[in-house]
């Protein structure tokens, strides 16, 4: 099953979407790596799912990323003596570390870590950022505020602290469960919840062994702020719209992605934009226009993939909406504009022998009629590396492992192929020639540029470009072995 389409879609399972079929129909609709959401469910929900994927892959033979996102610390208010309670715009209003139940001028914040850090002057989000307090004194078992947005608060509403870097761990006690519990059951890359420094990527890691790869995602001011040095330690990165909305000005999201999209592809580690890209097909079967044009301007901005959560999750439609991004993705890659507007953004590095042969692997590839770049690779990291080149026809990732093929999965254009390990170049020019004409990448009248790294088989070694006939009567006997 051959994609028409560079971006990828990933795709969140839950209630609407927890058997065979569906997850199968959504496959076939277009999503290229499923989300399970460690958030919601049990460890068993989330194996069952991770069961149905794998039997997917193997029912349809075509690698599929799944990605595990941890659901990082919540903070929230305790609970009010009568449910809820009503604050008024100019009203005092305390938090505390007090178990009583709280009432319209207190309420339990049972987060002694928040006031280690707070500051006169500092804001609190509550519920999404519908209710605005701003601290007026504080101390290390309370906080005094001033109700700037008033609005309901009800027990255990979510607490956003935007102005400050909590000294809280990115893992909490039930990440550390979920993540060795994901990295046990194969899952192919783990979603970092609530970073905020590197140190926090360079924590799950630690713990993953290399068994997935790590994904922050982006979601707090304080890594906005670290943003390079987190994306240095990470293998790929979240731009996660959601909180970034809450805990920042909603004006000021738009050019933070693109500032993200931008950074993680001159990395060359693939970026998911995700929330609310088409959240009213939760209830309904079409998008508004906005919806439409929010995912198409991440695909105008070169993102790897594009997300949907509820929507695929618990929504009513979730085969139309997977459906509705695959089209979406489609119309964008066929506008001439997309193409200017990719090459206009392309980042040049040439500061290894990798990034000058995959930047030959393009600019050949679109100087003459070369119908797909092949690369083979252990890691994935050639494959990465001629994805940020985002060159105009197709890649075809060749590689022995199927760990490497499922992550790739999430990379931009990538056309996962498994196949034998090879120590010759000759053999592994023979094995691209057959990649493409299985999948009708080209025919035997076509050609192709081969990448590799020899010695074969060593990280970080590309080194090579062929340029072969699709025709294995071609291939010279002379070719190097």
């Amino acid at each position: 099953m051959r994609r028409l389409r560079s971006v990828k879609i990933v795709a969140t399972l839950g209630p609407a979407s927890n058997d065979y079929a569906t997850i199968r129909a959504l496959f076939e609709a277009g999503a290229d790596v499923f989300r399970l959401n460690m958030s919601h469910g049990t460890h068993a929900d989330i194996q069952a799912r991770h069961e149905i994927i794998r039997k997917v892959e193997a029912d349809l033979g075509r690698p599929i990323g799944i990605l595990a996102d941890l659901q990082g610390p919540k903070l929230r208010v305790g609970a009010f003596a009568n449910g809820e309670e009503e604050l008024v715009e100019g009203a005092k209003f305390r938090m505390d570390l007090a178990a009583t139940p709280g009432d319209a001028t207190r309420v339990q914040l049972p987060h002694p870590e928040i006031f280690a850090a707070l500051e006169p002057g500092a804001s609190l989000l509550v519920n999404d950022g519908k209710i605005r307090l701003v601290v007026d004194d504080c101390g290390k078992d309370f906080a005094n505020c001033t109700v700037t947005v008033g609005g309901t608060i009800s027990n255990r509403k979510g607490v956003n602290v935007p102005d400050v870097v909590l000294p809280l761990a990115a893992l909490s006690e039930k990440d550390r469960g979920d993540l060795e519990f994901a990295c046990a059951l194969g899952v192919d890359w783990l979603a970092l919840s609530f970073v905020q420094r590197p140190e926090d990527v360079t924590e799950a890691r630690a713990l993953a062994k290399g068994r997935a790869a790590i994904l922050s995602k982006i979601e707090k001011p304080a890594a906005v702020k670290a943003y390079d040095a987190i994306l240095q330690v990470s293998d790929g990165i979240m731009v996660a719209r959601g909180d970034l909305g809450v805990e920042l000005p909603v004006t000021s999201v738009p050019p933070i992605q693109k500032r993200l999209v931008r950074g993680a592809r001159a990395a060359a580690k693939p970026v998911i934009v995700a929330t609310q890209m088409l959240e009213s097909m939760i209830e309904s079967p079409v998008p508004t226009r906005a919806e439409v044009s929010d995912v198409a301007t991440a695909i105008y901005e070169g993102a790897d993939a594009v997300m949907l959560s509820a929507e695929s999750a618990a929504g009513k439609y979730p085969i139309e909406a997977v459906t509705t991004m695959n089209n979406v993705a489609l119309s964008v890659e066929k506008d001439p504009t997309y193409r200017q507007v990719i090459e206009a953004s392309r980042v040049v590095r040439r500061e290894t022998i990798a990034d000058g042969i995959v930047a030959a692997a393009r600019e050949i590839a679109e100087a003459t009629n070369i119908k797909a770049i092949a690369c083979f690779s252990q890691s994935g990291q050639t494959v990465s590396l001629v994805a940020r080149e985002r060159p105009r026809v197709p890649i075809i990732a060749l590689t022995p492992l199927m760990s490497t093929a499922r992550r790739l999965a999430l990379t931009w254009g990538a056309h996962c192929v498994i196949t034998e390990p090879q120590d010759r170049f000759k053999g592994a020019v023979i094995s691209a020639v057959k990649a493409a004409r299985a999948d009708r990448f080209a025919g035997e009248e076509d050609m192709i540029v081969v990448t590799a790294g020899v010695p074969f088989n060593v990280k970080g070694t590309t080194n090579i470009l062929r340029v072969a006939p699709c025709d294995e009567r071609l291939i010279s006997k002379v070719d190097p072995e």
